[in-house]
């Protein structure tokens, strides 16, 4: 048996879940979320606590049980606390700004990058080089932050570029000149 997915999931204070049509919604403070159950595998509510079920041992439901306990969790915490990343921006005249719903980005190329946020997803700017990204949705969340980073990823010798925080780049010597 999984031992991610024989770990209850503690519901704090004012969160609601809802099971019903093969469909987990999740409410909170700060908002609710969603989710199609898996193949094979059960929800079940037990003295303010969900524990998740399988329904048979084959393989494949086996390998559900700690991805489905896992993202219900995330669930549980995003409505209650919310997901956030850091990403900061390194370079000189590199730097970000919030223009409505988007973020612009000046990231040394000829133009700059305008970076519509979707729904659901928030950013603020601190002194133009960290860019604070928060929402609900740990997948969505982690994605806007990828796909900002891809944008000018840091490069390898002078470590430019946007990076997350506290993320530890590997730099190249770069040649020797005589």
């Amino acid at each position: 048996m999984s031992r991610i997915g024989k770990k209850p999931i503690a519901l704090p204070q004012g969160v609601k879940v809802d099971i019903k049509d093969g469909m987990v919604l999740v409410e909170g403070p700060k908002g609710s979320l969603s989710r199609p159950l898996l193949e094979g595998i059960q929800l079940d509510m037990e003295e303010g606590s969900l524990l998740v079920k399988r329904a048979n041992d084959t393989k494949r439901v086996r390998s559900y049980h700690g991805l489905m306990r896992t993202l219900v969790a995330n669930m549980v915490d995003g409505v209650s606390k919310g997901f956030e990343k850091k990403l900061e921006i390194v370079g000189i005249g590199y730097r970000s700004e919030m223009q409505g719903n988007s973020i612009v980005l000046y990231l040394g190329y000829s133009h700059p990058i305008n970076f519509p946020l979707p729904s659901g997803i928030s950013a603020d700017i601190e002194k133009q080089t960290v860019v604070t990204i928060k929402g609900i949705d740990k997948e969505l969340v982690g994605q806007v932050s990828a796909k900002i980073r891809d944008l000018r990823r840091p490069d390898p010798y002078k470590g430019k570029g946007v990076k997350y925080a506290g993320e530890v780049l590997r730099k190249k010597a770069g040649k020797t000149g005589k």
